[in-house]
């Protein structure tokens, strides 16, 4: 006797099913927490979809195929995207509401008044809240960058679910703290994620797992953006270099007709 289903089964096997599956460019990945991300192709590895924002694969982000609700065709530009072209370095961000200011504008803005890399910003962000602007921890931390009620107040963020608020304290405070350990970005991102006092105390990286793990997660995912920006400036590199060393074939200028002049009859 066959048995019907589940609806829930049903629909992760779809989803599943339309992961895997070439998309064309500019599509959408809709997900659950009412963003939306633009890119050109995925692929699927495990309960990871990689959403590749440049087809030649230079920017890309990994996201939980759970946290996917569905795909579609990107109409135009105007539609809200997650991620999208911002610039040459880094994807763009923005908000899946009506504001019409993309989060990939604030992180780069943020990122180019406290003189830190737009990608290190995206990378603490995605390892933080995953892109979640309401995103709140067991311990009360809150938004995209994941502020302590106290920190917040102390970096004059009103609001921690404002994005704009959220990432302009964040970048602020890390920017501080790579400053207070002389550019040691582990011992930064350490304290970012345990507290300044904790990395003193240990006089280095806490001995927590949290901690040991997220600091590994944030450097991986920053280094992965750099290799694929230095691929592909390798590639764009060699393609113009084997444009240029090609062999110019003249152009043949085209056989040319006899003109033929009517003469008029003299009467």
């Amino acid at each position: 006797m066959l048995r019907r289903n589940p609806s829930w089964l049903v629909a992760i096997f779809a989803l599943l099913a339309i992961a895997a599956l070439p998309c064309c460019a500019d599509d959408l990945a809709v997900l659950k927490n009412g963003f939306s991300i633009r890119h050109e192709r995925r692929e699927v590895f495990g309960n990871t979809t990689r959403l590749y924002v440049k087809s030649d694969g230079s920017s890309f982000v990994d996201v939980p195929t759970a946290s996917i609700e569905h795909f579609e065709t990107a109409q135009d530009e105007s539609v809200p995207s997650l991620f999208g072209p911002a610039s040459e370095s880094s994807p763009s961000i923005a908000r899946a509401s009506t504001s019409s200011v993309p989060l990939s504008q604030v992180v780069n803005d943020a990122s180019g008044r406290y003189h830190l890399d737009p990608d290190l910003v995206n990378s603490v962000i995605k390892a933080e809240s995953g892109f979640n602007v309401r995103a709140v921890s067991p311990k009360g931390a809150q938004g995209l960058m994941q502020l302590m009620p106290g920190t917040a107040s102390q970096l004059g963020v009103p609001n921690s679910f404002d994005p704009q608020a959220n990432v302009e304290g964040g970048t602020r405070y890390l920017r501080e703290l790579l400053e207070r350990y002389n550019f040691d970005l582990v011992k930064a991102l350490a304290a970012y994620n345990a507290g300044p006092q904790r990395v003193e105390l240990y006089k280095g990286v806490p001995p927590y797992y949290e901690t040991r793990a997220y600091v590994a997660r944030v450097v991986r995912d920053f280094n992965k953006k750099k290799v694929a920006h230095e691929k592909a400036a390798v590639a764009k590199k060699a393609a113009s270099v084997q444009q240029a060393s090609a062999p110019k074939v003249a152009a043949k200028k085209p056989a040319t007709k006899p003109v033929v002049q009517a003469k008029a009859a003299v009467q």
